[in-house]
C-alpha cells in the first residue's frame, strides 16, 4: 500500500477498507506518513465524507495506535464527558468536580482548542505551573486517590488522535463529523471510561451548524461507543450564543471558579448547563434513577461545597498554584480593558458565538498555526444574554487585550455580533434533545 493511493482513493469519493485505514494510521502514527499527507488525507474526508464502517474502523485504529486502558482494577466505575467545541464552554471544569464530589470517579482527557472554540487545557493551563501531560501512570495513580483527573492525551494513548487533532486545527477540517466522532471516541474509548456524556453543540457557534447534522454526529457517537462496549448518552445543546459571560482562557477559568464557589455573579445558563450534565453523568453510571434526581444530587454538592473542594484538590495534585484560584486576581490579566456601551436600546435578539469566539481568536487568545503560543490573558465578556433588554449607553461587553489596535478591531467584529429587536424576544433553549441510542 501507498499513503498517496489512499489519499487519492477518498479524494475520488471511494470507500475505504478497514486495513487501508490501519495502513495510513499506522503510518501516520510511526512518521511514515507525513503532515502534508495526513493534511491532504483529512480534506479528502472532510469533503467525500466517510461511511458509519469507515468511521467506526477509524475510530478502532486510532483508539488502538497506543495503549487501551483498563481501569477495572483501579476504580469501580469511571465516568467521562466531552463536548464537540464551542464558544463560552468551560463546562468541563466545574462538571467533574461535582460528579467527583458525589463519589464517581472522573478522568478526562481534554485538548486544546481547535479553530474558533476554546479548548479545556488552555483554560486549565492559566493557572501557573498546572500540569496537563500526565503520564499513563500518574494518571492512574491520580485517579485512584482523589477520583478526578484532567489532563492532555499522554503520548501512549491514542497517539494518532494527538497528532490528527492538531493538524486539523489548523488545515481547515475541524468540520468534518467522522473526523469529530472518531477523535473524541478513540480518546474515550483508549482512557477506560466506561460510561460517556457526549455534549454535542448546535448552532453558528459549533462546528455543526445545523440540528440535523448534530443529531447525526451525536447518534454516530453513541453508536460508537456501544459497539465498544460502553454506555453513552448525547445531549444536544444551543451553541448560538456564547455559553456564559466569558469567552477567553483565564476569563473563562474565573467564570468556573465562580460558579463552583456559587457566587452572586454566576451567569444562570452556564450553572444550569453544567447541572444538567452533570445529572446525566450520574445517572448513566448508575449512582441515581434518573437525570432530574442527578441534577438534585450535583446541586447539592454545588452548594455545600464539596465541588469546590474537589477543584482545588485537583489543582494541587496537577501541580498548579492554589494561590491563583483562591484569589482568580492572580491569574493572567490583559494590559488594556475597555467596556463597550450598547448603542442602541432593545431587545437582544442575537449574539453571534462565532464571531465572538473568532475575535477571542484575533486577540491573541486562540491558535492560527500549529504550536502558536496562547495570550491567556485576553478575551471578551458579554454582559447580557438574547432575549435581555438593554438601555442605550448601558455596558454591552468587555474586551480584555494587550494590544490597541486588536482591541480597536475587536470592537468593531462584536459590535456585529449583536441583532436588536424593538419588541420582546424568545430566549435561547439550553437543550434541543437526547440520543441514548
Amino acid at each position: 500500500m501507498r499513503a498517496v493511493d489512499i489519499i487519492i482513493k477518498k479524494r475520488d469519493g471511494g470507500e475505504l477498507t478497514k486495513e487501508e485505514i490501519e495502513y495510513f494510521i499506522k503510518g501516520y502514527t510511526q512518521g511514515e506518513v507525513q503532515d502534508y499527507q495526513a493534511s491532504a488525507w483529512a480534506m479528502a474526508v472532510l469533503l467525500k465524507g466517510m461511511t458509519p464502517r469507515e468511521t467506526v474502523d477509524l475510530t478502532m485504529a486510532m483508539a488502538y495506535s497506543g495503549e487501551i486502558l483498563d481501569l477495572s482494577g483501579v476504580v469501580a466505575f469511571s465516568v467521562d464527558k466531552h463536548s464537540t467545541g464551542g464558544v463560552g464552554d468551560k463546562t468541563t471544569l466545574v462538571v467533574e468536580p461535582i460528579v467527583a464530589a458525589c463519589g464517581l470517579p472522573v478522568g478526562k482527557m481534554s485538548g486544546h482548542g481547535l479553530g474558533f472554540s476554546g479548548g479545556t487545557l488552555d483554560k486549565m493551563e492559566s493557572i501557573p505551573g498546572y500540569r496537563t501531560n500526565l503520564t499513563t501512570s500518574e494518571f492512574i495513580k491520580q485517579l485512584k486517590e482523589i477520583g478526578l483527573v484532567l489532563t492532555g492525551q499522554t503520548v501512549d494513548l491514542a497517539p494518532a488522535d494527538g497528532k490528527l487533532y492538531a493538524l486539523r486545527d489548523v488545515t481547515g477540517t475541524v468540520q468534518s463529523i467522522p473526523l469529530i466522532a472518531s477523535s473524541v471516541m478513540s480518546k474515550k474509548i483508549a482512557a477506560g471510561a466506561q460510561a460517556i456524556v457526549l455534549d454535542v453543540k448546535v448552532g453558528v457557534g459549533a462546528f455543526m451548524e445545523k440540528p440535523e447534522e448534530a443529531r447525526s454526529l451525536a447518534e454516530l457517537m453513541v453508536d460508537i461507543a456501544h459497539l465498544a462496549g460502553r454506555k453513552a448518552v448525547a445531549l444536544l445543546s444551543d451553541m448560538n450564543q456564547p455559553l456564559g459571560y466569558a469567552v477567553g482562557n483565564a476569563l473563562e477559568l474565573k467564570e468556573a471558579i465562580y460558579t463552583l464557589r456559587c457566587e452572586s455573579n454566576v451567569p444562570a445558563d452556564f450553572r444550569e448547563h453544567c447541572l444538567v450534565v452533570a445529572g446525566h453523568m450520574l445517572a448513566l453510571a448508575g449512582r441515581v434513577k434518573d437525570e432530574e434526581s442527578g441534577h438534585a444530587v450535583a446541586m447539592a454538592v454545588l452548594e455545600n461545597g464539596r465541588a469546590w473542594d474537589r477543584f482545588r484538590s485537583l489543582v494541587i495534585a496537577q501541580g498548579g498554584d492554589v494561590k491563583c484560584i483562591e484569589k482568580p486576581e492572580l491569574l493572567p490579566q490583559a494590559g488594556i480593558i475597555e467596556t463597550v456601551p450598547a448603542p442602541v436600546s432593545g431587545y437582544i435578539k442575537g449574539v453571534d458565538a462565532r464571531i465572538v469566539g473568532e475575535t477571542v481568536v484575533s486577540l491573541g487568545g486562540g491558535r492560527a498555526r500549529k504550536g502558536d503560543p496562547i495570550d491567556y490573558a485576553v478575551g471578551v465578556v458579554v454582559h447580557h444574554k438574547v432575549g435581555d433588554k438593554v438601555e442605550a449607553g448601558h455596558p454591552l461587553f468587555t474586551i480584555h487585550s494587550n494590544d490597541k489596535d486588536r482591541l480597536a478591531e475587536a470592537r468593531l467584529a462584536i459590535l456585529e455580533a449583536y441583532r436588536w429587536s424593538a419588541k420582546p424576544v424568545a430566549r435561547l433553549p439550553l437543550f434541543y434533545g437526547v440520543i441514548k441510542g
